[in-house]
Order: C-alpha cells, then sequence, then structure tokens
C-alpha cells in the first residue's frame, strides 16, 4: 500500500472489503454452527437432569467416542491446541471432520454427565469451517492465519454471547505477550456478526446480575488484589492438574478408550456416592447460585475435581464454562474473608480464574464489562491481570507460545 498512487485510505478499501466480506462468511457458518451445538446441549442437558441413571454409561460413552477418534479423528485429536498450532506453523487444511466429531463428543459428554465445558466446541467448529474457505479461494499462509483467527472469535462469541470478548480472545490467546492486530478486523467483524446470527437463531445466553460494585477504594483495591492472586492459583492449579492427570493416564495406559473409560468410573461412583449432580455437565445452576446467595467453598473444590478427571481422562468439551463455574464460586466463599459483596467477588472470580489459566487478561477483562456492565470494569482488570500473572502463564492451551524479546 506505501507504493500505491492512492491516498492509503483508498488503497486500503478493498483489503477491508475482501475481509468483511470473508468474516461475514466465517461468522454465519460458525453462528450457525454454535447456534445448533446450544440448542441441543440444552435437550441432553435437560434430559439427563431428570434421567439420573444415564451416569452409569458413562464410562462406555467415553469409551464409544475415544474408540471413534481413534478410528477416524487422530488427526483432530490434539483440538484447540492442533487450530493454534496451524496458525503459528501452516501446513495443512484442518479436516472438515474435526466439527462433526467435536459436535457429537461433546454432546455425548453432557448427555451422560461428564464434567466439562463448551467453548472449545465452538472455536473447533468455527476454524475448522473456516479453513474450509483456505483452498476454494487459494488462499496464501498469512491469510489462512486470520481466516482461522476469525473462525476462532466467531466461535467463542456465538458460544458466549460476548462478541467483543470473542473478538480479543481470537487475537490473544495464540501468544502470551502479544497480539496480532493485522487480524484485528476481520476478528471484530466475525465475532460481532456471528454472536448476532445466534441470536437470530434464537440462542439465548446466560445474564447475571451484579447489584452492588463497591466504590474503589485502597480497601477495596486491595481486597481485589488479593482475590486475583488466589484466581490466578487456582486457575495455574486448573491447568497443571488437568495436564498432570492427563499425561499420567497417557504413560499408564496405552489403549485411549480405556482412558475416559476409566475416567467415567470415577466421576459415576462419585456422583452416586454425593448423590447429586451439582458437580458434572455445564453448573449453569449453581454459576446462578454464586450471584444469589453465599456457598461453601467445597462447591469450587468439587468441580474442580471432577472437571480434573473429565478432562484429563480425556472426555472432550472445553474448559472455560467449568473455570467460570469454579471461579464464581470461589469468589463467593471468599467474600466474607475480604470484606467484599458476594456478587461482586462471583463476578470478578468467574472471568479472573478463565483469565489465569488462558493467559488471556484483556478478553477476560472485557468480558466481564459485557456480562456485568461497566461498573466492575476496574475491579474485573485488576483482578483479571493479577490472576495472569500469578498463575504463572501456566495455560489450559499447551500450543500457546511466549513471546520472547
Amino acid at each position: 500500500m506505501k507504493n500505491s498512487k492512492y491516498p492509503e485510505q483508498v488503497a486500503l478499501l478493498p483489503y477491508a472489503l475482501k475481509w468483511l466480506l470473508l468474516s461475514l462468511v466465517v461468522a454465519a457458518l460458525a453462528g450457525t454452527a454454535s447456534a445448533f451445538f446450544l440448542f441441543a446441549l440444552d435437550k441432553v442437558t435437560a434430559w439427563r437432569e431428570t434421567h439420573g441413571w444415564i451416569i452409569w454409561f458413562l464410562p462406555l460413552a467415553g469409551f464409544a467416542v475415544a474408540w471413534i477418534y481413534l478410528k477416524l479423528g487422530k488427526e483432530v485429536e490434539a483440538g484447540n491446541n492442533l487450530i493454534i498450532d496451524e496458525i503459528h506453523d501452516p501446513k495443512k487444511i484442518i479436516p472438515l471432520r474435526m466439527a462433526p466429531l467435536i459436535l457429537g463428543a461433546t454432546i455425548t459428554s453432557h448427555l451422560f454427565g461428564a464434567s466439562v465445558g463448551r467453548e472449545g466446541t465452538a472455536v473447533q467448529m468455527g476454524a475448522a469451517l473456516a479453513d474450509q474457505l483456505t483452498p476454494i479461494l487459494r488462499m496464501d499462509k498469512q491469510a489462512r492465519r486470520l481466516l482461522i483467527m476469525t473462525g476462532i472469535s466467531a466461535g467463542f462469541a456465538s458460544v458466549f454471547g460476548t462478541p467483543l470478548a470473542g473478538a480479543i480472545f481470537g487475537l490473544e490467546v495464540l501468544m502470551v505477550g502479544r497480539m496480532r492486530y493485522d487480524a484485528i478486523l476481520p476478528c471484530f467483524f466475525a465475532a460481532i456478526v456471528g454472536e448476532q446470527v445466534g441470536n437470530l437463531w434464537g440462542v439465548h445466553h446466560m445474564h447475571f446480575a451484579v447489584a452492588i460494585v463497591p466504590d474503589i477504594t485502597l480497601p477495596t483495591l486491595a481486597a481485589t488484589v488479593v482475590a486475583g492472586i488466589a484466581f490466578g492459583l487456582v486457575g495455574m492449579l486448573f491447568a497443571r492438574s488437568v495436564h498432570g492427570v492427563g499425561d499420567l493416564m497417557k504413560k499408564h495406559v496405552a489403549y485411549a478408550p480405556w482412558r475416559p473409560f476409566i475416567g467415567g468410573i470415577v466421576v459415576a461412583v462419585a456422583v452416586w456416592a454425593l448423590d447429586s449432580q451439582r458437580y458434572i455437565g455445564l453448573g449453569i445452576p449453581v454459576i446462578n447460585e454464586a450471584f444469589q446467595q453465599p456457598l461453601p467453598i467445597w462447591d469450587a473444590i468439587g468441580k474442580l475435581v471432577f472437571t480434573v478427571v473429565s478432562l484429563g481422562s480425556s472426555f472432550k468439551g472445553g474448559e472455560v464454562t467449568p473455570l467460570f463455574y469454579i471461579g464464581a464460586t470461589l469468589g463467593n466463599a471468599l467474600a466474607p474473608l475480604l470484606q467484599l459483596p458476594f456478587q461482586t467477588l462471583a463476578a470478578l472470580g468467574f472471568v479472573a480464574v478463565f483469565a489465569g489459566a488462558s493467559n488471556t487478561p484483556i478478553a477476560s477483562t472485557v468480558m466481564a464489562i459485557e456480562l456485568f456492565g461497566p461498573t466492575i470494569g476496574p475491579y474485573a482488570g485488576i483482578a483479571c491481570v493479577v490472576s495472569y500473572l500469578f498463575s504463572g502463564h501456566t495455560g489450559i492451551y499447551r500450543a500457546q507460545r511466549m513471546q520472547r524479546d
């Protein structure tokens, strides 16, 4: 553009139009896929909650899904890490089969009672669908990177209803300490349109009321810093535990389908022993409780353990919604100690544990503003940044890279 005979702004128009059109296509695909996924998720969750006996089939369901991945999905087994690797070092088109495989696997996980999330499914579907445009449009490596990032942003935004956070997540998650501004236009446009596409399909997202946000004072800021440290340490514990259990299972259980079979037995027996479904699935009712009444610390601990066992034994889904659950219930439980309203700390924990576990403090701060309103912004910024710093940059995505000066 520097050598163009036209002003830079005029020369930029074809580039902007190209990426706006591509982003529109990706947003339509990702938003529609996420809407179908969310509707299916609601159906299977409601059915599981009224048919508790289904939990005893979780080991067999896990075995079946892992067997299918072993036979048909070896190339896409790495999930989100495969997508991040393809952006850093483009090699070959993400197989389209990633989308239906992760969709079916996640729905199965939730139907039978694993403790997993949903962001991984939306991100993988968005990226896989977006990458199918690469050979059609004969895109080079640089353009392909932007296209996949666009799919990530559209998927994240459409599954959570947070378009700005979704856009920034797609820019921030790839490398710790650096964002790619060359993708800022397509990521933002795709995230905003993707979320709107979901709304057009009739998707309803989580909404939380934070009635009390205290005025900013030195004591409240100090309490927020302390809470941020706790959130970061828990985020680090979560990431290390999931990786540790996964590595242990791979070391001692050679045949992949046996891993979720064993994990499924552990989860099923634990649900039976506790006589409660409180720590499986997404846990949206408990997240809502965290904003309505004081909760014990055991809720955060229980969800962490169930999720570590589920994800560590290779059940498919995602980490983010369980992190929301852990953070919201942890913040709620810490409120009396830190002398802050439990709703405020539940909101901060909701985003800050995720910030520490995913190394995405900016996206997490913006998410707080989108979900809880602008008054939470200063506190969320402090909590998320402190959590990110104290997590030791141990993340749930192993393919993330560290910026090297």
